[in-house]
């Protein structure tokens, strides 16, 4: 994880709901649900500081490459969990996206995801867009 003075940009949150149909023969949320509830998060923070929309209107595709999740306590159906996603880092061809998901202030859960754009034509990577670079500096006060 990542050390808590780092600073959290284009952090969003927003609180869980979990459905009867989360839950797996165990009695907790099943593995496949927490990549969907991160991935709502991911498209929340493309809704909050630059809209898919655009960048797909340009031909660019925003893409996964890699997961890592942690679950550090099983979250069960009548939790009320809330998450929260942030870029941790850019790099020229790369975003890292790391998440939490919290109980009652306890996190339940760390997430990190890779994404990179491909050209929607050749689907091949391409460099981060300048738009996120840009704004990325801004909240890091560079």
């Amino acid at each position: 994880m990542p050390s808590l003075n780092q600073k959290r940009c284009f952090e969003v949150s927003k609180p869980i709901s979990i459905g009867t149909y989360d839950i797996d023969f165990a009695g907790h949320v099943s593995n496949i649900v927490y990549f969907r509830w991160l991935e709502d998060m991911r498209l929340k923070v493309f809704d909050e500081y630059f809209p898919l929309k655009d960048f797909m209107d340009q031909g660019l595709l925003p893409v996964i490459a890699a997961h890592t999740i942690e679950y550090k306590r099983a979250i069960r159906l009548f939790d009320k969990p809330i998450a929260t996603m942030w870029i941790q880092e850019l790099r020229a061809a790369s975003v890292i996206f790391n998440a939490e998901i919290k109980v009652d202030e306890q996190i339940t859960t760390f997430a990190t995801h890779t994404g990179v754009f491909i050209n929607g034509t050749t689907m091949k990577p391409v460099r981060t867009p300048k738009l996120i670079a840009d704004l990325f500096k801004q909240q890091l006060g560079e």
